[in-house]
């Protein structure tokens, strides 16, 4: 639309936008990084942790390839089956609450429900693809390319939120150190999970409704034929064989005694295994993520799929996407090696002990709390050396807690939105760290009530 030779575009008033708050963050953990080695001799330390961070990061980078090929191409079987349009359909109306932009039954939606999902489950391995086929989708509905919208932003910070009901990792460790009841943080880290996901809602609805943020409507096609095409259109823009052939009889019969044969094998395994307790951390731990698998495969098979020649173009996206997120991942774990190498993620602990102290939070959990949303490795190493320490201790219960019910924020950041090029973040980072905040005093809170 143009009026007198102008297009209506050149007609509205560009806005100064700000940076946004990650470039302030990043700059400023490495510049107080080489200010504080400067000061307590540790350039050579600051220098070695520069590159060593760049090297793991690609190496983290390539490590997600395989990771991401099979779940991306699992994925696109349960696409083309139609289980995601299914889903979507489902829990309609309260996505449809949270995400208002997103079209029903766009990908985008179904994408975003298994994503989560997977992180109730406590299924980190499978939640990265299913997010970043989530984040994906939406910047396919995404106006102006390279800055995050208010879907973007809410959905990156109720996954650094960390929605989980089993968190299984922890529970592992928790147990192998020796802890007389090592799922007890079920019920803490439930809770302080969910409070951190609500404030990560609120947060981000409210930074929406205060942003002076303005979405160019008429680059946004409103066609119904624009989403059923979603449908039918891989992530790179290929076209999709929708030829179904579902099974004969033959095939369905062999399906179901192979079904039959895996219920007996479960069978098997509760009558003649050891102790409960140890039979179910087994389940949970290990048996949830290949009967996820086998189910996706399965519905593709019913419903008529080519489940290879799906799996496999899903998996090509896996490939392209660990080639995009490594510059990302790249400065953002440099920022943090750095930060950490310097001693100055010590001094910031140490300056925030006296106010912690004084609401309950040990001394020795104080790291973690500060660790948790910079680093999931380091925090982890945290959580593992406290528990082992003393599995029984107060310490244990609260680091184990935390860890269970939030998130690497920045390594979330890097990832979900380096797989699409977002560089203007705009309220992601505050939303997501209003939202870690909170999981970490929730989780001081329920641990000081039940332990």
């Amino acid at each position: 639309m143009t009026k007198r030779g102008v297009s209506v575009q050149a007609l509205i008033k560009p806005m100064q936008k700000r940076p946004a708050a990650i470039n302030l963050i990043w700059l400023f953990m490495i510049l107080l990084a080489t200010v504080v080695a400067s000061y307590n001799g540790r350039m050579k330390q600051l220098v070695d942790a520069s590159f060593e961070s760049a090297k793991s990061s690609v190496n983290l980078a390539i490590g997600l390839i395989g990771i991401m090929a099979l779940w991306l191409g699992l994925m696109k079987v349960a696409e083309a089956g139609g289980l995601m349009r299914l889903i979507a359909r489902a829990i309609r109306p309260v996505m449809h609450r949270l995400f208002p932009d997103v079209p029903a039954e766009h990908p985008a939606m179904s994408a975003m429900i298994m994503n989560m999902a997977a992180n109730a489950l406590g299924l980190g391995n499978a939640a990265t693809p299913m997010g970043i086929k989530a984040m994906m989708e939406l910047d396919r509905l995404n106006p102006n390319k390279g800055e995050a919208t208010n879907a973007m932003c809410l959905f990156l910070a109720i996954n650094t939120s960390s929605v989980t009901i089993l968190p299984l990792g922890v529970i592992g460790v928790r147990a192998a150190a020796g802890a007389a009841e090592p799922a007890s943080i079920l019920i803490p880290s439930l809770i302080a999970t969910i409070c951190s996901t609500t404030i990560a809602i609120i947060a981000s609805k409210t930074f929406v409704r205060f942003s002076n943020h303005k979405t160019p409507v008429e680059t946004v096609s409103k066609d119904p034929e624009d989403t059923e095409q979603d449908f039918a259109t891989i992530y790179n823009g290929e076209e999709v064989d929708e030829e179904l052939y579902p099974p004969g009889w033959v095939g369905r019969w062999a399906v179901i005694l192979i079904v039959l044969a895996f219920a007996g094998g479960a069978a098997f395994r509760l009558i003649t295994g050891t102790a409960w307790q140890d039979l179910s951390r087994e389940i949970i731990s290990y048996w949830l993520v290949p009967v996820i698998m086998c189910s996706l495969l399965l519905f593709g098979y019913f419903r008529g799929v080519k489940v290879y020649e799906a799996a496999t173009a899903g998996a090509k996206e896996g490939f392209q996407v660990a080639v995009k997120i490594i510059p990302f991942l790249v400065m953002i774990l440099v920022a943090i090696g750095m930060f950490r190498a310097s001693g100055a993620f010590d001094l910031m602990v140490s300056a925030f002990q006296p106010f912690t102290s004084m609401i309950g939070m040990p001394t020795d959990a104080l790291p973690m709390a500060f660790m948790r949303p910079l680093s999931g490795s380091g925090a982890f190493g945290i959580m593992s050396e406290v528990v082992s320490r003393a599995p029984d201790s107060f310490s244990s219960f609260l680091v184990s807690t935390m860890q269970g019910s939030t998130e690497t924020t920045f390594y979330v950041l890097a990832v979900y939105f380096g797989a699409v090029g977002v560089v203007r973040t705009r309220h992601a980072v505050a939303a997501a760290l209003l939202a870690d905040m909170t999981g970490i005093i929730m989780a001081l809170v329920m641990c000081h009530m039940m332990f």
